[in-house]
């Protein structure tokens, strides 16, 4: 058995007010986390629902199912931020890495739970996704 969480992030202007949301399904129990930030970047609320959801999840020792529609998050997370590291938060081209901040929050979450990251198709009729865009539109409305 495993929890699935599904992340998203909006941004009304990139950057502008923007927020998060995430779906979290422990077998029949739904948790629904959002908020809002009134100067942000669609990157960092997708960042963002990440982390706050591995947050809630902190301590769980089940299999984490992350969905994203992010490919910057999931390959990010999952391929980049190795030689991030190794080259001192440096990107190939030798410039800062951007969000270093929230990339450290989130590999130090990732390194306490056992997390799968996919990848899915945004605005598609995917149920998770759907709703999880729709917490994130719920927070940025709320700052904006």
């Amino acid at each position: 058995m495993s929890i699935k969480v599904y992340t998203d992030g909006a941004c009304k202007g990139n950057p502008g007010p923007g927020g998060w949301g995430a779906l979290i399904i422990d077998g029949d129990s739904r948790k629904e986390l959002y908020a809002g930030n009134p100067d942000t970047t669609n990157n960092q609320m997708e960042m963002q629902a990440a982390i706050e959801a591995l947050k809630y999840l902190k301590g769980t020792s089940e299999l984490i199912e992350l969905y994203t529609d992010s490919n910057y998050l999931r390959q990010g997370i999952t391929e980049w931020i190795v030689n991030w590291k190794l080259n001192n938060w440096r990107t190939a081209s030798k410039k800062p890495v951007a969000n270093k901040r929230l990339w450290i929050e989130v590999d130090e979450l990732s390194n306490t739970l056992n997390i799968e990251w996919h990848w899915v198709k945004g605005h598609d009729g995917d149920p998770g996704n759907e709703r999880a865009d729709y917490l994130a539109n719920l927070g940025a409305d709320s700052v904006s």
